[in-house]
Order: structure tokens, then sequence, then C-alpha cells
């Protein structure tokens, strides 16, 4: 038998005029944040040297550190500071930082989200901490009104002046079943139709990828194609709490290279895997929508999206990445990657669409190597010690509110459904671009998925606007 050649294309089509970006330098579709207040000569830095001098400075500061982002527009680290040694601070600014005086600690930015926890798990809502705002970032979707909407908003006043900031959304908090190449399953009742992320080596030396957890709840074996044989079958599977999967290939002798398909046989090599940092420029590779850019906006953020299995219930989901980027239901799993060859999360959920603009949330690659035991790129499972999550006050804390899968979206309900999101044709457009490697099948549709790229490293995406409504993407 020969060997099986499963390369990861994460296909979709982009949007028409979509930026050409991993270019070095550019920053479309960004919001540029300059640092209010900063103070000192730092250093000019990519954004995975930004996330390794944040984790060195949140040693040094010790409880002076109160967070950090990366400035996209001066490629600098911005290290938020609410008091210390003044050695220590100089030291931080020796290194390379812009040292930022600010008002909350991460352990009151912590408490905050804990009250939050505590009194605010509602579906529908979500919350991280937003270093560049030195407050919590506090989001409501469509469905949260009435007596639901009034416990949020007196609960986000008790946490006290200056502490956080709600905002309403115009969508529903969901999850999205797909992104990178299209992946499926046949259940009960339908199909489903995911994403997969980034292939990996499982412990035990195998090939396997990673995707959404909530795919792997929905299924337990999955094809390049509609209608084909299985190609591989889930190993682990975590959803709610965290949202990732491990899925092993059948065939031992699958051929599962580190790379992510960026459309028009271009291919984006992954060399590590990385924790991301607020601010950083960050692209999203789908099977429904393609190539889209965005930027990081919170780390350890929490959703809490409304259970599909349980009318009363919710589903928590924790320590995400949250982002500005678009996605659409098929996206979920899909790869969330950097210009220079880093993966950072798998899609998971949010709100919107790539007309509209939207907020999605991924999984931290780092914490799916950690918890399964997988390697990815030469081997290394990214910097645990990144700054990022950890330094996001409340990431952990936050839990259950943003996480919890959106009312048609959640993992193994909406995603299970098959007839849901996933039977649908929208979910499955483009499904032939996105398909594993060789497994492809050329005459689905959006093979080529235009716009989706261009030569070299010029990837074409859309504009990642904030969106308004939150939308869970499997």
């Amino acid at each position: 038998m020969p060997k099986r050649k499963a390369a990861i294309a994460v296909g979709g089509v982009a949007a028409l005029g979509a930026a050409a970006l991993l270019l070095p330098h550019a920053n479309a579709s960004q919001d540029t944040d300059q640092a209010s207040g900063a103070t000192g000569t730092a250093k000019t830095l990519k954004s995975a040297d930004a996330s390794d001098l944040a984790a060195q400075l949140e040693k040094i500061l010790g409880d002076a550190f109160a967070g950090s982002y990366y400035d996209s527009g001066k490629q600098q680290l911005v290290v938020n500071v609410v008091s210390g040694d003044d050695n220590v601070i100089v030291q931080a600014k020796k290194a390379g930082a812009v040292v930022r005086q600010v008002d909350n600690s991460i352990a009151e930015l912590t408490a905050a989200a804990r009250t939050l926890k505590a009194r605010a798990t509602i579906p529908g809502t979500a919350w991280a901490v937003d270093p560049r705002t030195d407050k919590v970032l506090v989001t409501a979707d469509s469905t949260v009104t009435g007596a639901k909407w009034n416990r949020l908003e007196s609960t986000v006043r008790s946490l006290g002046s200056g502490m956080a900031t709600l905002k309403k959304s115009a969508g529903t908090f969901k999850t999205f079943v797909s992104g990178g190449d299209a992946i499926f399953s046949q259940v009960q009742g339908g199909s489903v139709r995911c994403s997969l992320g980034f292939n990996v080596t499982a412990s035990d030396g195998s090939p396997a990828f990673l995707t959404a957890g909530h795919c792997g709840v929905a299924a337990k074996d999955w094809s390049d194609s509609e209608t084909g044989r299985p190609i591989a079958t889930v190993d682990q599977a975590t959803f709610p709490g965290n949202d990732f999967a491990l899925v092993k290939y059948n065939d031992a002798g699958t051929q599962a290279p580190s790379e992510v398909n960026a459309g028009n046989g271009q291919t984006v090599q992954i060399n590590q895997a990385a924790d991301a940092t607020v601010g950083e420029t960050v692209f999203r590779m789908g099977s429904t929508t393609g190539l889209h850019n965005g930027q990081v906006t919170g780390l350890d953020a929490t959703v809490n999206f409304q259970s599909e299995t349980d009318p009363n219930g919710v589903d928590t989901v924790t320590g995400l990445i949250q982002t500005n980027v678009c996605a659409e239901p098929g996206d979920s799993g899909g790869s969330l990657f950097t210009q220079d060859g880093s993966a950072l999360g798998l899609t998971s959920g949010g709100s919107g669409d790539c007309t509209s603009g939207g907020e999605t949330f991924f999984q931290p690659v780092t914490t799916a190597l950690q918890a399964t035991g997988a390697s990815l790129g030469a081997g290394g499972n990214g910097g645990g010690d990144q700054a990022g999550a950890g330094d996001q006050a409340g990431a952990g804390d936050q839990a259950g509110a943003g996480d919890e899968a959106g009312a048609g979206d959640q993992a193994g309900a909406g995603d299970q459904a098959g007839a849901g999101d996933q039977a649908g044709a929208g979910d499955q457009a483009g499904a032939g671009g996105d398909q594993i490697g060789g497994g492809a099948d050329p005459s689905a549709p959006g093979g080529d998925q235009s716009g989706s790229g261009s030569a070299g490293d010029q990837l074409g995406t859309g504009s990642a606007d904030d969106g308004s409504s939150l939308t869970d993407t499997h």
C-alpha cells in the first residue's frame, strides 16, 4: 500500500481585494495601538521575540508585572508595571521593553475575572484581560437581554471603576465547525464538517493532527472527503473546559508534513508552536472562508457557550486566545499561525462572519501539545512560559463564560447534529481545497480557493474588523 501524504491544505476562499500579507512589516487590517503613557527606549522586535522577552520580564518584575502586549506599529514590547523596585524596572528597559505604569495589577484583574465567573457565567458572555487598556474586557452577545443583561451589568459595576469594560455584540457566540483542511465524519442524522489544524507526531511516534475538541467529541472517525472512507481516528478529545482533539492517522505510514496550505499551491512551513502575544498580527486558515488576518486582542479568555444538549446549561471554555479575525461555520479546528511559521491556535468559536467581521477565539496549541504529549514542527511544543496566557489576568479563572459553545455551535450538539451547521452546503463550500493532502477531491467546490494566496510569502487575506457578532465556528 503506498504511503499517504496528508498535507495541511488550509483552503477556503479569501475575500476579494484582500491585502497581500505575510510580508515584512505588513500590518493591513490591524489596529496599531500605541502605548499610552509608555516610556523608555525599546528594541525593535518580531512578535515571537517579544513573547520570549515578555516571559523573561514577568519573572524579573515579579509582583510589579501587570501584563504586556506587542505594539505592532512600532514593533515593540510594552510591559505594564504597577509598582516595584526602580532598579528592576530599569532592567526591563535595558532588556528592550517599553515600560508603562498602570493602576491594575495582575492579582486585581484575576480577582475581577473570578468574580465574573462566580456571578455572571451566563450563556453568551465572554471575558479576557486586555493589557492595552489594563482592564478586563467583558462581551455579551445578542442573547444576553433582560434580567441576564442586568445581572451582567451589575456584576461589572461591582468590580469598581476602571476595572472592566462591557460591550454588546450583535451576533451570537457559537462554535465554528471547520478550519484548515476540511475533514468530515458521518454521524447519526447527517455529517459533521470541521477543519484540520496542524499535523503533529503523537507521543508514540505515530502521525496525527490537532483539531477542535468539540469536533473530536462530535465524531470519532474522520475522512478527507464528505463521502470518503475514514483516514483518521480520534485518540483524545476535550470539550468543554478546553477545546482540542488529537486525531491519529489510521495508516502509520502517512506522511504528515508540518505546513499549512495557504492556497494557490503555496504553503507556510510551521517550525514551532508558540504562545500568542496581545497586539501581534496573526493569520487564520479555514476550509470555509480561507485565509484571513487580524490581531490578538486578549489572552486567557473565557467563553460561555449555550449548551445544545441542556437548554439550561452552559459550556464554558477557558484559557483561549481572543482575536478580531473573522471565521464562519466549517472553520472550527483550523490553523492560527504567524508570518514566521509559529503555530498558535485551533479555531474554537466566536461571533460574526467574514463579511461584517467578528471575534474569534482559539485554543492555544501549546496547551494542546502539552496535554496530549504530541510534538509539532521540529519537535518543539512551544513556549509554555511565553508571556500571554498566564500573564493576562484571569484567563484560567475566567473560564466558563465565553467558552460555552453557543447554541447551534456547541460541540457535540450542533457539531454532531450533522444537519445543523455541518450538513449544510454552505458549511461544506470549498471543501475540495481543504481536503487533506492527496485525498483532496479536485472536483469539489472551491478547489483553488480564489484569492486565498499569492506567490511565496504573500498570502492574500481578508480584512479582519472588530466584529459585532459572536459566532462559533467548527
